[in-house]
């Protein structure tokens, strides 16, 4: 007969505080279920905020209030990195450019101004902590993860723009949080889905070599470890959430971070249960879940000084779209075809992006350049619709464009067989084509004319769309960033 499953109330209130205080879970809406507020009560110390739970400026800061009534040192936290991965302005795009167009520019006081404008913004929204910047170096151009969410693939432009980006989102009051210790740059794997390999033995998240003897005693690191997302296929694909979580404390994380696709009320139930079960049957030691809650009642009270100290500060003006402006690179022969003389038919090859970006994030030029050149007409192509379908370039791309410019959008064109042979296609077609790639750059299409704004955010498509048109050349503008 299998045992009788352990009650994590039966061993005391005390324990199972504990066991809440180093979960940090989602929830579902734009106001605090009562779950969560009932289990803030019961010692709580952290919520996650999705792109789910945002629906205007006001109503988050509200819904922080309503979170903070139940215990005014709870932590708030968000993945909000500006750039593709944004949730404060995942329905509209991000108005500042992300990692890997700030290396481009490679101006660590830019750097610093854009996070502390960012901090700004999520300050005003009552947010704590967030998780950035990536401070991964992109040394695999075929990382399917990462990508454009980092400042480059060197060690030493990514380390001084991590810093210069810690510093500016603190200066405003929100602490940040590094991430992927040890590093998810040169892996071909996506986590969320698939193990990528650190130690030979377990993922980084629950291995003891990784977070104990690397990250504590040899780097002498004496802060909070966060895990990335305990539901995340990597870890549960072999131990189930609950015992992900439990390895992930006994191995040294402080905080686990969930509910990104978990954000039931039964989820959070069933984790601090098993941890309460863990502790009585001896699979983890009471004192490494009293010393993770420990770490976070000391981040909680180190962020609340670190949101008192912050002076009045005036921001930049529109620092996000300078920066964005200054990341935009034109290269090629055929510069005179710029600034387009006519509205043009624009078409964006779309691929599947990882979960990290929000499906519902905007992302292209052909929103910005019809606000700028009305008549602008567009298409949106997929993978599969070149796969399935003969003609489609044809019907979708090439007689639109009949007589009329022809911009072609891309993103990470030289990760997608499909997408560089399309591009490839079009530009033997119509030499004349002007390609936007969104994502990394790349040589596959030399002589053809390009413009690289290496990201995707709004303020990336919005930089796009100036150059396009012959658009605003102020100081901020494109003389200082044309090569």
């Amino acid at each position: 007969m299998p045992a009788e499953p352990i009650s994590a109330n039966k061993y005391g209130s005390a324990l199972r505080r504990l066991a809440l205080s180093v979960l940090q879970p989602g929830f579902v809406g734009t106001e605090a279920p009562d779950w969560i507020l009932r289990d803030i009560g019961d010692g709580l110390a952290s919520v996650v905020l999705f792109s789910r739970n945002i629906s205007s400026p006001d109503q988050v800061a509200r819904l922080t209030a309503q979170l903070r009534a139940e215990n005014p040192a709870l932590i708030v936290a968000i993945d909000e990195e500006a750039g593709d991965v944004t949730r404060i302005e995942s329905a509209t795009g991000s108005t500042r450019p992300g990692n890997f167009a700030l290396g481009a520019v490679d101006d660590p006081e830019l750097t610093e101004a854009v996070a502390a404008d960012l901090g700004r913004q999520l300050l005003a929204a009552g947010v704590t902590l967030d998780f950035a910047p990536s401070a991964d170096v992109n040394s695999n151009p075929d990382n399917p993860v990462i990508g454009v969410r980092s400042f480059g693939a060197d060690a030493d432009l990514v380390s001084r723009h991590t810093a210069a980006w810690v510093r500016g989102l603190q200066s405003a009051g929100v602490a940040a949080c590094a991430k992927h210790f040890p590093g998810h740059g040169d892996v071909a794997a996506d986590s969320h889905h698939e193990l990528p390999t650190y130690d030979a033995d377990l993922p980084a998240t629950l291995s003891r070599a990784v977070l104990q003897e690397l990250l504590r005693e040899e780097l002498g690191f004496d802060g909070l470890i966060v895990s990335d997302a305990i539901e995340m296929g990597a870890v549960t694909g072999r131990h189930g959430i609950d015992g992900a979580t439990v390895r992930a404390v006994s191995a040294g994380v402080d905080a686990v971070c969930v509910g990104g696709e978990s954000a039931e009320e039964s989820t959070v139930d069933g984790l601090a249960t098993a941890l309460v079960e863990a502790v009585v049957r001896g699979d983890l030691a009471e004192e490494r879940l009293a010393e993770a809650a420990g770490r976070v009642r000391e981040f909680a009270e180190w962020s609340a000084a670190l949101r008192a100290a912050v002076p009045a500060r005036e921001a930049p003006r529109d620092i996000g779209h300078v920066a964005a402006r200054r990341a935009v690179r034109l290269t090629g022969t055929a510069r005179d075809t710029l600034p387009l003389a006519a509205p043009p038919h624009v078409v964006e090859l779309v691929a599947a992006t990882n979960m990290a970006i929000g499906k519902e994030t905007p992302w292209g030029v052909a929103a910005p350049l019809q606000e700028r050149l009305p008549g602008t007409t567009s298409a949106r192509v997929h993978g599969d619709e070149l796969r399935e379908r003969a003609g489609v370039l044809d019907s979708r791309a090439l007689a639109p464009a009949a007589g009329r410019p022809l911009v072609v959008v891309v993103r990470d064109a030289s990760r997608h067989v499909w997408m560089s042979r399309a591009v490839a296609a079009l530009v033997a077609a119509r030499p004349d084509t002007v390609v936007v790639e969104m994502g990394l750059p790349s040589d596959a299409l030399t002589g053809a004319t390009q413009i690289v704004t290496h990201g995707a955010s709004a303020a990336s498509g919005v930089a796009a769309a100036e150059l396009l048109t012959g658009g605003p050349r102020s100081a901020d503008g494109f003389h200082r960033c044309v090569s």
